[in-house]
């Protein structure tokens, strides 16, 4: 089974909200990982994406992806959101879709840390764009630890 796969049963044995809002995972090139979900199941009486939706697919879009390479460099650690900030920039009327980067500098410094104290700390933003605009600009703060 492949590593998206992986975290595709994940998501949905571990984090049932996820099934709820049908998050797909999408696109993963090492660096870059994209989650999707279809409007119908996250719209609010508005008609467009409801916030609390938003702020789960950023959320889980910075989580899933440092869970993939905690998984690609072997170790298993435990990952939480520690804190947060979003912006919501535009109403979202379509499927959504977040974009969560974590450049190789960014990383590594992690990683270090992490091979040192057995704990550390890291700072991912997650886009979710509506016509290729940003919509949701996402800012969390990430904890990894045993």
């Amino acid at each position: 089974m492949s590593a998206i796969a992986r975290l595709q049963q994940t998501l949905h044995q571990d984090i049932p909200l996820t099934r709820a809002m049908q998050l797909e995972v999408g696109d993963y090139d090492g660096e870059r990982l994209l989650l999707t979900a279809p409007l119908p199941p996250n719209i609010n009486d508005k008609g467009t994406a409801f916030g609390g939706s938003l702020y789960s697919l950023a959320v889980l879009c910075g989580w899933s992806l440092l869970r993939l390479k905690l998984e690609e460099a072997g170790l298993k650690k435990n990952i939480v959101i520690h804190e947060a900030t979003t912006r919501y920039l535009l109403p979202v009327n379509e499927a959504l879709h977040a974009e969560c980067s974590l450049p190789l500098a960014a990383w590594e410094s992690f990683l270090h840390t992490l091979q040192q104290r057995d704990r550390a700390r890291i700072a991912l933003t997650v886009v979710i764009r509506q016509q290729g605009k940003p919509a949701v600009e996402f800012t969390g703060q990430y904890v990894a630890h045993d």
